[in-house]
């Protein structure tokens, strides 16, 4: 069996990330999020700032609500007039990732990876959710707004999520059928959900020995 990649993608709140990070302590192998924007530009010679800036830029045009599926394999050539573009620095990251997906067991937040590795044979992809009242009480903990702010918060950030997603893969975030396990963070606690994902992993290596 070749090297293994989990994906994880999550709605605002569910504590996906944190989650990810314990997974990835767990199972001893490297965890990737906003690192894969400093991999992306070493591997392009792109500033790095500009892989943040395209999904703001990507936020506020009309065109991103558009399921256009706009990845579409390698990157383009540094001498093409859209070699700095939104759609072009998403095809660096998303080469970073295959590239990830080659040499090392990793575990991967968000950008679309899990179709970007859906031809990948060793991936297990993951979607973290949890009901509206727990997500806001986890970003009370750390923000300290209020429950009308919170609230439009994560409307907010779940919406570019669903829009991003949708934009680059032409298929909707939040469908069950993307993803190979679904969890809810709040039907147990981090450590137990570990566990499940644990014990899939080990019948998804049993079955491709």
């Amino acid at each position: 069996m070749g090297k293994m990649v989990i994906t994880i993608a999550r709605s605002y709140g569910s504590g996906g990330r944190t989650m990810g990070k314990m997974l990835a302590k767990e199972l001893g192998i490297k965890y990737y999020d906003r690192e894969l924007l400093r991999l992306a530009s070493d591997k392009s010679g792109i500033n790095e700032s500009l892989f943040g800036e395209a999904d703001e830029k990507l936020k506020s045009t009309s065109l991103f609500r558009i399921a256009k599926k706009a990845y579409d394999g390698e990157p383009i050539s540094a001498d093409s007039d859209d070699f700095v573009s939104n759609d072009n620095l998403f095809r660096f990251q998303a080469k970073v990732i295959k590239e990830l997906a080659e040499e090392e067991d990793c575990v991967i937040i968000g950008r679309c990876a899990d179709y970007v590795l859906k031809d990948h044979p060793n991936v297990i992809r993951l979607y973290c959710y949890a009901p509206l009242t727990d997500c806001i009480e986890r970003e009370r903990k750390l923000s300290g707004l209020s429950e009308k702010e919170i609230i439009k918060k994560i409307q907010r950030i779940d919406k570019h999520r669903a829009d991003y997603y949708k934009y680059y893969t032409g298929n909707e975030w939040n469908d069950a059928r993307n993803y190979d396990l679904c969890l809810n963070t709040t039907s147990m606690s981090y450590e137990e959900l570990i566990k499940v994902v644990k014990a899939y992993i080990a019948v998804f290596k049993k079955e491709g020995e």
